[in-house]
């Protein structure tokens, strides 16, 4: 039985919209950050040399399918220079709870204080996805109804793609069938009508559970910002923290740049949780100051100036004594007062001339250098910190740096920095990190840095280096052993510098180290990085 011609152009006007509707789906995105594929081959770089990462991705992915691409999006966020958002319409339903997430992280007004120290640093970025964690487990909980929902628009709007193309299946079913003088027979027209009435349905619903969707998502709103801002400001203060950490122990942005990831990650775990970790910001303050000091340094000076004296030293003379030189009728009177000693001079006290050899610091170990001092600071936190920028200052000036660890007698540890080789990381950690414990033995470390220098001179004729002594305990010293220790300084031309840490008894007139030091002094306040500035402009 055949339809009329009204019957099959009725059938065709229903399904016109849905035939128009299966070929012009428009393309849609799980990704809610635009990225080339040179930023998504970093981000896949990063993920799969980061345990964490994707620790995080697997326990996140039991609740949420979409965990992978927003921990990609998030990093990408971090990561690149100027992060652009799609638009929600351009978005898969099942991907907008991602969407809002990100959207709420960028939106955050902390947000720029991050991407200042995670622009262009994937490793800075990649810890800033893992500070998040936390809050992103917070706000895809949050969002489980509104993700739930999405998901079921997702498959609703498959469902009405899926019921557009039956229609326009059906459609041209019944063109094919239909002969070229007639309409299409009754019953394919009928198919394209049932077709389209499939596709009405679906279409609804799918209206409806997007319309659902959104409003779950409007309702977790408020709690995904909230969550979103402290998360950003977490990940701020986790990426300053880093940096400052890694700038306290004098690990720059560009050395870190070119550290691999896992070197990179072992290293900053190892700042955090070793013996010293807790002092990084006492470490930083004393190589700042001892960088202003080297500013300070005036090359070849006597010493600090402290007025005007009398005698023949013309490198001291000053400057309304030369002027007399300008007027022939002064010049003998001149002559007569440099020979005389009797010429007006700066005055100077308490730094001599800079040494040449190395820069050795004798670090106390002993039990007693546990103790702390004002603000919790130990006696080994501040004496290392010293040792630390006394390196630097060795670094600085093209000199050798040694460390000696020392303790009891048969407690000593060396720990050698030559000028010609960068100072690792890892061998300043080891030096710092490193705590033999028990009593205190002066002659022993004292002895090996004399040998040290010994061994320089007799190697390159470099002569007048610098031992520091940081101790906190008073010991004997035989009498034999000090004559050839003098006899040592005397020959090498070195110099020895005293720190009493936390013990100004140790730093008495009639002390072992004030007899063994050229210079020394008592440090009883913990917190003051400036006791030993004057070292920095002498050493």
């Amino acid at each position: 039985m055949d339809g009329t011609p009204e019957e099959y152009g009725g059938a065709a006007g229903v399904a016109g919209k849905w035939l128009s509707l299966s070929t012009a789906t428009a393309a849609r995105h799980t990704a809610a950050v635009v990225a080339d594929r040179f930023d998504l081959m970093t981000w896949r770089e990063v993920y799969e040399r980061s345990a964490g990462l994707r620790d995080l991705a697997h326990e996140l992915g039991e609740r949420h399918e979409g965990a992978s691409d927003l921990l990609a999006d998030t990093f990408l966020a971090a990561y690149k220079a100027h992060p652009r958002l799609r638009r929600p319409t351009e978005m898969e339903p099942c991907r907008l709870v991602n969407h809002q997430i990100v959207t709420s992280l960028t939106e955050s007004p902390e947000f720029a204080a991050l991407h200042r120290e995670t622009a262009g640093d994937p490793y800075a970025a990649a810890m800033a996805v893992l500070a998040q964690g936390a809050a992103l487990r917070r706000m895809l909980r949050d969002c489980a109804d509104a993700q739930e929902r999405a998901e079921r628009a997702q498959r609703s709007g498959q469902d009405a793609r899926d019921a557009a193309a039956a229609v326009a299946d059906a459609l041209r079913q019944a063109a094919l069938d239909a002969p070229e003088d007639r309409a299409a027979p009754v019953p394919v027209t009928d198919a394209v009508r049932a077709a389209a009435e499939a596709a009405e349905e679906a279409e609804g619903a799918a209206r409806e559970d997007a319309r659902s969707a959104a409003r779950a998502l409007g309702a977790a709103l408020p709690g995904v910002r909230a969550a979103a801002r402290g998360a950003v400001v977490r990940a701020a203060e986790a990426a300053r923290g880093e940096a400052a950490l890694m700038r306290a122990w004098g690990v720059g942005p560009g050395e870190l740049e070119r550290m691999p990831f896992e070197q990179r990650a072992r290293l900053a775990e190892r700042l955090r949780t070793g013996r010293l970790a807790e002092w990084a910001e006492l470490i930083g303050r004393f190589r700042q100051m001892a960088d202003g000091e080297r500013a300070r340094k005036v090359e070849n000076a006597t010493g600090e100036l402290i007025g005007v004296t009398l005698g023949d030293d013309l490198s001291r003379v000053i400057p309304s004594e030369l002027a007399a030189l300008g007027l022939p009728e002064l010049r003998a009177v001149f002559a007569a007062r440099y020979a005389a000693g009797e010429l007006m001079l700066y005055d100077s006290q308490g730094e001599q001339s800079t040494g040449q050899g190395a820069v050795i610091a004798c670090v106390d170990t002993s039990h007693s250098m546990y103790e702390a001092g004002p603000g919790g600071i130990t006696r080994e936190a501040w004496a290392k910190a010293c040792a630390l920028a006394l390196l630097d200052q060795a670094r600085e000036a093209g000199r050798d740096f040694v460390g000696i660890l020392f303790a009891a007698a048969d407690k000593l540890q060396v720990f050698r920095f030559p000028a010609g080789r960068p100072a690792g990381i890892t061998e300043v950690l080891d030096f710092a990190e490193s705590f033999l414990g028990g009593g205190t033995s002066y002659q022993r470390p004292l002895s090996a840095a004399a040998e040290l220098l010994e061994e320089e001179f007799d190697d390159t004729a470099r002569a007048r280096g610098d031992i520091v002594m940081l101790t906190d305990d008073d010991c004997g010293v035989t009498e034999e052993w000090m004559r050839g220790w003098n006899a040592a300084k005397h020959r090498l031309g070195f110099r020895v510098f005293g720190i009493a840490v936390g013990t100004p008894r140790v730093a008495e007139a009639d002390s072992v180290l004030d007899a063994l030091c050229d210079n020394l002094r008592a440090v009883e306040d913990l917190t003051d990085v400036h006791a030993a500035a004057d070292l920095f402009r002498v050493i």
